[in-house]
């Protein structure tokens, strides 16, 4: 079992910066390749982001690129989500999930899940 928790959320104006956390305890997380996904109201959960167990890799939807970095600090059992230049399209809840596979972008491959942290942005 692998318990995640996300914090670092909250309403920032068009722009702006936030770095999303999620922390994990439980299993050994670097055994874990990481990702984040968000929801917006009305939508399906999306595939945001995702970075392996070895840190080598990482992949990012088309919507973030240039905008969004995935980091991971397996020392401190603890994913982040630097986002740059906010877009009021980037409403949503955010999660952090964790996958046994290497490299996945599909929901249904990811065994474990957050509770999501709220982002807001302003126009």
């Amino acid at each position: 079992q692998v318990q995640l928790v996300e914090s670092g959320g909250g309403l920032v104006q068009a722009g702006d910066s936030l770095r999303l956390s999620c922390v994990a305890s439980g299993r050994t997380f670097s055994s874990y390749s990481m990702g984040w996904f968000r929801q917006a109201p009305g939508k399906e959960r999306e595939f945001v982001a995702l970075i392996a167990m070895n840190n080598d890799i990482t992949r990012y939807v088309d919507s973030v690129k240039g905008r969004f970095t995935i980091s991971r600090d397996n020392a401190k059992n603890t994913l982040y989500l630097q986002m740059n230049s906010l877009k009021p399209e980037d409403t949503a809840v955010y999660y952090c999930a964790a996958t046994s596979r290497l490299v996945t972008t599909q929901r249904s491959n990811y065994d474990y899940w957050g509770q999501g942290t709220q982002v807001t942005v302003s126009s």
